[in-house]
């Protein structure tokens, strides 16, 4: 039950296209709204409470997105196991851009009252559960479509395009902050992203009717091979082994992107008093960077192999984040080459879906890896930005030293994967 060793066809980099395509809408549809907190917290919350709670309620609304990813995420991925990869595919599609656009439409505070927070929370979960299915489903999706032998370059332009939708919602909202004045923003404009990202979350929805079913899920169906009626009681029954280096998979993963796209923009704001501005084009580059390295690191797993690629990674990440802790100061440039250097380092996030796709079989591959995805991330991405950001500033860790630390974690995996049967 798996793809030939073919070469990638027109038919395979379109497959791939339509995935990145929604992957990277999907991703600004969720992200776009920590960008406009500000702006949604005076629009949804009582003008007379004060402006940081306000902002912390904001805030709060977008945390419970992350926290809605676990159940949302495995809800979607028993499907996926039990009746095919391509409807649960389009079915997050749907059900991220249906919330995107409703916020957009939403009335505010002062025409519904509390009614206006709590439709918004309602919208903020869903987009959250869809999340939590997409990228598991994503991955399992390409690389049961693709050649073995190139497995890894399709994953990593996959992983390309997710992270592309960090910046595109970052440029969607600089654009409109420079076209309208504060009150224009806070009277209508902001809504702006909102409703083009559920209108663009629909044509990709449309563009996906072209997708086929994987030749993985039909082969399971031909054989008569369909996951068991609950695949969660599968995976811990049977494959509990891959929990823990799964679990550290994504650890590594989710420190790569919050070191890249959100502490080190953080750092070079307050500790190195960049304005806004020149963050925001730095860490630009960066990504762009992020996007080649993911690419890269894809290319090279398809010829050394994925656990392999994994393992030189993680010490490649650590390098980078090192010379760009060596490299902070107030020279621009330097900051600039140093940030495209880490950018580069940053392949481990193409490696770990290259990897993971491997340590569960067919019939629950999208259910295992959601369970350990989403909650691995879940847990890192809540408290990793406030945990290094408070050891930075506070206990005067490097970054390096905290990007070592990441690094002999994924090097302890990848030995523990190697060399002890527990782990396989």
């Amino acid at each position: 039950m798996t793809t030939t060793t073919h070469q990638l066809t027109r038919h395979d980099y379109k497959m791939i296209g339509l995935s990145l395509l929604g992957g990277a809408l999907e991703v600004f549809d969720f992200i776009i709204f920590v960008f406009l907190s500000a702006v949604i917290a005076d629009v949804f919350f009582p003008a007379d409470t004060p402006e940081w709670v306000r902002l912390l309620q904001s805030m709060t609304i977008f945390s419970v997105g992350y926290l809605a990813r676990p159940l949302g995420g495995l809800l979607i991925a028993h499907y996926a196991d039990r009746y095919g990869r391509k409807r649960m595919f389009n079915f997050t599609m749907l059900f991220m851009a249906l919330p995107c656009l409703a916020m957009g439409l939403l009335p505010g505070y002062a025409q519904i009252g509390y009614w206006a927070p709590l439709l918004l929370l309602l919208a903020r979960i869903i987009q959250g559960a869809a999340l939590g299915g997409e990228v598991p489903n994503a991955w399992v999706f390409v690389a049961e479509h693709t050649p073995a032998r190139h497995r890894g370059l399709a994953l990593g332009m996959l992983q390309a395009g997710l992270t592309f939708g960090y910046m595109l919602a970052a440029l969607t909202v600089t654009l409109i902050t420079t076209l309208f004045s504060a009150d224009e923003m806070r009277d209508w404009a902001w809504r702006i992203p909102f409703i083009v990202g559920g209108l663009l979350g629909f044509i990709s929805l449309w563009l996906r009717r072209w997708l086929q079913e994987t030749p993985v899920f039909i082969a399971m169906q031909q054989e008569k091979a369909q996951a068991p009626r609950l695949p969660l009681g599968e995976i811990l029954r049977q494959h509990r082994r891959a929990a823990l280096p799964a679990f550290f998979l994504t650890a590594v993963l989710t420190s790569a992107v919050i070191v890249t796209v959100v502490v080190l923009p953080l750092i070079l704001q307050k500790s190195w008093h960049f304005d806004a501005a020149t963050t925001f084009r730095i860490s630009c580059v960066g990504i762009l960077a992020l996007n080649v390295g993911c690419i890269v690191a894809g290319w090279i797993a398809d010829r050394l192999g994925a656990w392999r690629t994994f393992a030189i990674y993680s010490v490649l990440l650590a390098a980078g984040v090192s010379v760009m802790a060596a490299s902070l100061s107030g020279d621009i440039t330097r900051v600039l080459l140093s940030y495209i250097l880490l950018g580069l380092c940053c392949g481990v996030i193409a490696a770990v879906p290259a990897v993971m796709v491997q340590l569960f079989p067919p019939q629950v591959k999208v259910t295992g890896i959601s369970l350990i995805y989403n909650l691995s991330y879940s847990l890192c991405s809540s408290t990793l930005p406030l945990l290094l950001l408070a050891l930075y500033q506070y206990a005067h860790w490097t970054l390096a030293a905290m990007a070592w630390g990441v690094a002999a974690i994924g090097l302890l995996t990848f030995t523990a994967w190697r060399n002890i049967p527990l782990f396989r």
